[in-house]
């Protein structure tokens, strides 16, 4: 136990040390002129939404949603910002990052929004029971393959071009252990997760109000449904590379030819759950899919959208960010949630990370090196975008 401890103490001491060479002094300046002070007025946490349940003659808890919350000393920003996260994580993908530095919650806290991230239900601390349906747990491999060595695996065009990681990736690495160990148990049925989660974050709103939505990966597909049904409340919609492709589902295969097109994932086009198109659907069948002819350019996937004359999406009027790094995975298709969005009369800012002179960012970018200058990023849209809405 002993040994463990001295282990434990020498990672933190490594980590911290590391830090401090890469900044020195004038960097320290830069950061602390950077941040300013964390004072809270509120910081705690609570839960909505789900319902009563009887199972073998108990009652309990299902579909309930864990909200954590940080309300600033000297709130600047009018509207919180909602952070959901994405498939096998938790709220802890925005609290914190695996090589120890702090998370875009405390970013935005600093800067005077009030923060709230969430577990989705079922999952962390959202507690799980068993009428929600099968679970399912990611393995340590598909991060490797994702995210942690992506550029060892080149099953996409870009994913060579990886460079962020905070370690070296490899399996038995410190920052990868930390990783790895936080994934957690979600549903099996995706579908049924986006009912659940767009039920909570509705509830959610209606407790809060007003508020900024920011999705990250699966959440995308939580995140279209929630601004339909309120779109009074949501003030801005910030999808950090949204679920997708739209409608088809893809596989990546490795050169030379990349992609597998699979089935129907997104019988909506953007999601699994209704949208309140005009004209109308009452079922996902009445809509109909064309796919380009050719995708846009290299490393990229011909795009499926409504055939026309399209539906629109009335309900999403708030201002929308599609934000995608240079070499993640959705790299090759999030163009085409944006052309989704745009052929549905839903106005939509896309901002390429590497146009900004961001480089070598991979899907989780909010875990890695250059998380809070990505964080300056959306900052920045949501002062220019939202403040004019105001």
């Amino acid at each position: 136990m002993q040994h463990d401890s001295i282990r434990l103490f020498t990672w933190f001491a490594a980590i911290a040390s590391a830090a401090l060479c890469t900044l020195g002094s004038a960097g320290m300046t830069q950061a602390a002129d950077d941040d300013p002070p964390l004072n809270l007025a509120r910081d705690g946490f609570f839960s909505v939404g789900g319902k009563t349940t009887t199972v073998n003659g108990k009652s309990y808890m299902a579909g309930q949603m864990y909200v954590e919350m940080r309300v600033p000393a000297k709130q600047t920003h009018p509207y919180p910002i909602i952070m959901v996260h994405g498939g096998t994580r938790s709220g802890t993908t925005f609290t914190g990052t695996p090589d120890g530095r702090e998370g875009w919650a405390q970013y935005f806290a600093r800067r005077g929004y009030a923060v709230y991230v969430v577990d989705q239900p079922g999952r962390a601390r959202s507690s799980y029971l068993d009428v929600l349906g099968p679970q399912k747990l990611a393995d340590g491999d598909s991060g490797q393959r994702r995210y942690l060595q992506q550029e060892k695996y080149k099953l996409w065009p870009q994913a060579h071009l990886h460079t962020q990681w905070p370690g070296s990736g490899e399996p038995d690495d410190p920052v990868t252990l930390q990783m790895v160990g936080s994934y957690v148990p979600e549903l099996d049925d995706f579908a049924r997760q986006q009912v659940l989660s767009r039920d909570a974050l509705v509830a959610l709103l209606d407790k809060i109000g007003p508020s900024i939505l920011l999705v990250h990966s699966q959440a995308g597909a939580i995140g279209w449904p929630v601004a339909d049904a309120r779109p009074n409340l949501v003030k801005a919609v910030v999808g950090v590379e949204p679920n997708g492709p739209p409608v088809h589902t893809v596989e990546f295969t490795g050169a030379p030819n990349w992609f597998k097109e699979g089935g129907i994932g997104l019988s909506y086009g953007i999601t699994a759950v209704p949208l309140a198109y005009d004209p109308p659907v009452r079922d996902a069948a009445e809509l109909t899919w064309v796919k380009e002819e050719k995708p846009d350019g290299d490393g990229l996937l011909a795009c499926w959208k409504q055939a026309e004359p399209a539906r629109k999406l009335p309900n999403l009027k708030m201002p929308i960010l599609v934000l995608m790094s240079e070499a993640s995975y959705h790299a090759p298709y999030d163009h085409c949630t944006v052309k989704f969005l745009q052929q549905a009369g839903v106005k939509t800012d896309f901002i390429k990370l590497a146009d900004q002179g961001i480089k070598g960012n991979s899907h989780v970018m909010m875990q890695e090196k250059n998380s809070k200058e990505i964080a300056g990023v959306i900052y920045g849209w949501l002062e220019k975008s939202v403040a004019a809405t105001q």
